[in-house]
């Protein structure tokens, strides 16, 4: 059981990274075979992966890593700790005696200040140095927002000084970035200077981790991809309905010189010295939720397990990591844990909106129970997909014994599933021992990963597919121009690539009232548009935010900063 009493006064987040003492960047990746002259460094405890030593490895080493996909059920809004649980498992792995790196995402500075916090992980499963991970780290989320909005003023420059591709101001498609949630900025006029500043449109600002650069960036496996990618994303259509791409507006080499240094691979280190990749950001609600397949794929290469993580609950970031991340990255996973935690349960298992976030601090094994049909359907979802799915409990202080024995017991005797309880918030690796011996015995099951659908299914089959095999919706409805959009998609030639839903978080559904597992519901989608650059469709529905707003108590105002530079109130 947990070392973690509920009664106990626990160090925060920063405290206890500040009390660590960390290792040399360099030496800490000199067991993996790589060199100080492979880094790029940025002080001691933070480095980039040089390009060059990348392809060193690949060329040297075999990608043999066992890929162990940490995704997890419906969250509730606190957050169920994936990351916290995919750093302990790395962790942990190391524990028993194997070779384990693990590779996750940046942070965007826009949930670090609203309510959601960094995404290093947490208590003695955290990623060093924090304060730097989740702030500006090594520039990666400002280049991305340059280069984004290099984009804008090169479009919006074409069409004052001459438009000789007869863009059509009201359908140019390329917002602007800020890595800040401001929902001032959702809906914009630029231009009202008529001559001097520029053509008056309508526009708008997207979160850089939702910005088609940011997919670009973590599907990209050279400069030389990268910059292909680039080029075809789709900016603008012309008058007859043409697209105009960041080629046509000579975009291309510029914004791609400004994304040379963000492609390398971030590394660092866990609490414990595990070296970790912490590299892209692509929202799982919005793109496909996981780091660069440039760090899973020079991880494969260094280590025995490679531990990545996808965004959000399974619906969302597991189901695109399948059907995008694995068909465009040419990988598959060899086992998947899936994080749920006894108060997700209970917050599925109370049947009530809004939810009463205090009342899941009491034991409540029926409410708990009641949850396990939003569990079960995940499990269910995963399985589909030919892999082997390990339960990971995460244990918070003020779960009760009898609470996690009745998740066991469903897990091992209704499910039918690997389960472990995890304690790493508390005990670091060695509270993840059971977690990592389960998933490592799945890892080494056999297994037979395919996916959902096939690239030549039609768009509408692709969509319905998910809606009913994964969300667990009756049917789909197309509303506004979706119906046109996946016509002229199709006659794009965009027909054949993998779709990426855009749906709330906060339910399987596309309703975030709807708890559990919602039956009998229809899926509404809205748009259909192209991720030209990244290779897939991305399909809209519900009302999901592009670019959130701060909470009526943003986190941003419990932080402070004493004269000696200690800092407070980031977690």
């Amino acid at each position: 059981m947990s070392s973690l009493d509920e009664t106990e006064e626990f160090p925060t987040d920063y405290e206890i990274a500040q009390s660590v003492e960390k290792d040399h960047i360099a030496d800490v990746v000199e067991p993996l075979g790589l060199g100080a002259g492979d880094l790029e460094l940025y002080g001691e405890h933070k480095a980039k992966v040089k390009l060059d030593a990348i392809e060193r490895v690949k060329e040297e080493e075999d990608a043999n890593a066992n890929l162990v996909l940490v995704t997890g059920m419906t969250p509730t809004p606190l957050g169920e700790g994936k990351t916290v649980t995919t750093v302990g498992l790395g962790q942990a792995f190391n524990q028993i005696g194997e070779d384990a790196l693990i590779a996750i995402r940046e942070p965007s500075l826009g949930p670090v200040f609203g309510v959601k916090g960094g995404a290093a992980g947490g208590g003695y499963s955290q990623v060093l140095p924090m304060e730097d991970i989740n702030l500006h780290f090594t520039g990666d989320l400002h280049a991305l927002t340059a280069a984004h909005n290099l984009i804008s003023t090169m479009l919006d420059n074409h069409i004052h000084q001459h438009n000789d591709m007869e863009i059509a101001v009201n359908w140019v498609n390329w917002p602007r970035a800020i890595d800040m949630n401001d929902r001032v900025l959702r809906e914009t006029v630029i231009g009202l200077g008529g001559d001097v500043t520029g053509v008056p449109r309508e526009d708008g600002f997207i979160l850089t981790a939702a910005s088609e650069l940011m997919a670009v960036l973590c599907l990209a496996d050279s400069l030389e991809d990268l910059k292909e990618r680039v080029g075809r994303m789709i900016v603008a259509y012309d008058r007859d309905g043409k697209p105009v791409t960041v080629d046509d507006i000579d975009a291309t080499g510029a914004v791609t010189i400004l994304l040379r240094d963000a492609l390398k691979p971030n590394v660092v280190q866990t609490i414990e010295g595990t070296p970790a990749f912490v590299h892209g950001g692509p929202f799982a609600n919005i793109a496909h939720g996981t780091n660069s397949l440039m760090a899973d794929d020079v991880a494969a290469h260094l280590s025995d397990y490679l531990i990545t993580e996808a965004g959000f609950g399974s619906d969302l970031g597991a189901e695109k990591f399948m059907n995008i991340v694995c068909r465009l990255g040419d990988i598959e996973p060899d086992a998947v844990t899936i994080v749920a935690s006894v108060r997700a349960l209970k917050y599925h298992g109370q049947n009530m909106w809004p939810a009463d976030l205090d009342a899941l601090e009491e034991e409540d094994v029926e409410a708990v129970r009641g949850g396990f049909e939003n569990l079960d359907k995940h499990v269910r979802n995963l399985q589909q997909f030919g892999v082997p799915v390990v339960v990971a409990i995460n244990r918070f202080p003020s779960d009760t014994d009898a609470e996690i024995e009745a998740v066991v017991e469903h897990c091992e005797e209704d499910l039918g599933v690997r389960v472990a309880e995890s304690n790493v918030f508390s005990d670091g690796g060695e509270g993840g021992v059971d977690l990592a011996e389960e998933v490592s015995a799945a890892a080494e099951a056999d297994s037979t990963f395919e996916f959902l659908y096939p690239d030549e299914a039609p768009i509408k089959e692709k969509i319905e597919t998910v809606a009913t095999e994964i969300y667990g919706a009756d049917r789909v409805e197309y509303y506004g121009d979706a119906e046109r959009d996946i016509e002229r998609l199709t006659k794009l030639g965009f027909d054949d690539v993998p779709i990426c839903m855009s749906k709330t978080f906060h339910s399987l559904s596309d309703d975030p009232e709807l708890k559990g597992a919602p039956e009998g519901w229809t899926l509404e989608v809205k748009e259909v548009y192209p991720s030209a650059g990244a290779g897939f469709l991305v399909v809209l529905t519900g009302d999901v935010l592009t670019l959130p707003g701060l909470p009526e108590t943003p986190a941003a105002a419990e932080m402070d900063i004493d004269p000696d530079g200690t800092i407070s109130g980031l977690f």
